[in-house]
């Protein structure tokens, strides 16, 4: 949409619609329907003696009303909502008109009941992110995931001249290299998924008092936990203020943070293999690389991922360590962000799919690989000063340190030449020359 403001709805929209059902305006009116109606329909099953008759058959057209929730009627609620000027309220109204019509009226009153707006925006709120994120950010991120594996099978055996600190160090292999990132995302993937989707539900201060003054036999606790846990599957949190916490939101949130951090290591390793020309890319007929110098093809979407990346851990940052601070019982500055929650994992959703993109036009370039291996055979030097460590000889780390920081081409001949002059066995030397930069990669420990 050319007049949008964020490009998430704008240039981005084709890649953020999956995200629509979760976290737009309507969405949330819908989950607050849905949590209003399931509420109702669990005081029915209590029962309240003033809800004991009411005919279970029509549970069906109450769940409709969120079943089958329309764009009208989400304006519908918008509607009312101009006039209470309270955006939960215009719900509880808008359920309430619909009970007239189903012929419900004497039951209306018993819609929100005991409730505060927070009972509703509490559970509604989780329910929409555990959905997206079961639905629609897990499924993504392992997409990307199922890339790197067959990457790393793919490239497993690939010598590949590792560098720490920029400077060439003691060979890789590709495979392995891609592997690293697989493995951090598992392992904090795990942490991500254990986190509970806590929700609040307990009353105007989290006490239950207009249950509790209604009602006073019934177990209103073993209720709220009951409603929360098993209707609406979400985790049941109690003591609380008026509000959740937000405690366990905040580690969802830096759990997504860790996450993207990884992708954003991920981005920027590619991003430089493919400036060493370690990596081609696979271009479109007609694209175009750079507007001025015809030859380059530019690697876009690894840089988009990541800017994507860090719009999404500012967001998400900002969310974990604002949401568990409030002023006593409740300020509204949590629902003010809470408003945003949908922003972060949009951005996060084009990241992942530009990353995945990029992977899929990547043209692995195994001459120029083999290029800069045979360019720094001093790299052998750790493998043969190691078994001569081994054999007693002295001094060897000394020997090889002479022998490659000078300003001297280390290559084969010279390696070779250096190993010539060892007081040495011929089958030591023999060992120390099958030695190469492409066969001293380590062990195969890949487990894909």
């Amino acid at each position: 949409m050319l007049t949008a403001i964020s490009p998430i709805d704008g240039r981005y929209a084709d890649k953020t619609t999956s995200l629509v059902p979760f976290f737009s305006e309507m969405a949330l009116i819908r989950y607050r329907v849905q949590v209003e109606v399931e509420y109702f329909i669990a005081l029915c099953e209590l029962p309240l003696p003033q809800l004991a008759n009411f005919t279970k058959e029509k549970y069906t057209n109450l769940r409709k009303l969120y079943q089958n929730f329309t764009e009208e009627e989400a304006l519908k609620v918008k509607e009312i909502e101009q006039t209470t000027n309270h955006d939960v309220k215009a719900v509880e109204y808008f359920i309430k008109e619909a009970f007239d019509k189903l012929q419900l009226e004497k039951y209306k009153e018993f819609i929100h009941f005991g409730l505060t707006s927070q009972d509703i925006n509490n559970t509604a709120i989780p329910l929409s992110i555990k959905e997206a994120v079961q639905q629609v950010y897990l499924p993504a991120l392992e997409q990307l995931l199922s890339k790197l594996r067959s990457l790393v099978t793919q490239w497993k055996d690939v010598p590949l001249l590792a560098r720490t600190h920029g400077q060439p160090a003691s060979p890789t292999r590709l495979g392995k290299e891609f592997e690293v990132f697989v493995v951090r995302i598992e392992q904090q993937l795990q942490t991500l998924i254990a986190v509970p989707y806590a929700a609040k539900f307990g009353g105007a201060t989290g006490n239950y008092n207009a249950h509790k003054v209604a009602y006073p036999n019934i177990d209103w606790k073993a209720f709220g936990t009951r409603f929360v846990e098993e209707i609406l599957g979400l985790h049941h949190s109690f003591p609380t203020t008026q509000i959740e916490h937000y405690d366990h939101l905040a580690a969802l949130f830096d759990a997504l943070k860790r996450i993207n951090t990884i992708l954003i290591d991920l981005n920027r390793d590619v991003w430089t293999y493919i400036s060493m020309d370690y990596f081609k890319q696979q271009i479109k007929a007609g694209e175009v690389g750079s507007s001025a110098m015809p030859h380059k093809v530019n690697p876009i979407d690894f840089e988009n991922s990541e800017g994507n990346l860090g719009i999404a851990n500012a967001l998400l940052e900002h969310l974990s360590r604002k949401l568990p601070v409030s002023r006593l019982q409740r300020d509204l500055t949590d629902s003010t962000v809470l408003r945003n929650v949908g922003v972060p994992f949009a951005h996060t959703l084009i990241a992942i799919t530009s990353t995945l993109k990029g992977l899929d036009k990547l043209i692995l370039n195994q001459d120029k690989l083999y290029d800069d291996l045979h360019d720094n055979w001093a790299v052998v030097a750790e493998a043969i000063q190691t078994i001569l460590r081994r054999e007693g000889y002295p001094n060897p780390y000394e020997a090889l340190k002479g022998l490659t920081r000078t300003y001297q081409k280390i290559n084969e001949q010279v390696i070779h030449e250096f190993i010539n002059s060892l007081t040495v066995s011929d089958e030591l030397k023999a060992e120390l020359k099958a030695i190469t930069p492409e066969n001293y990669t380590g062990g195969d420990y890949l487990d894909y």
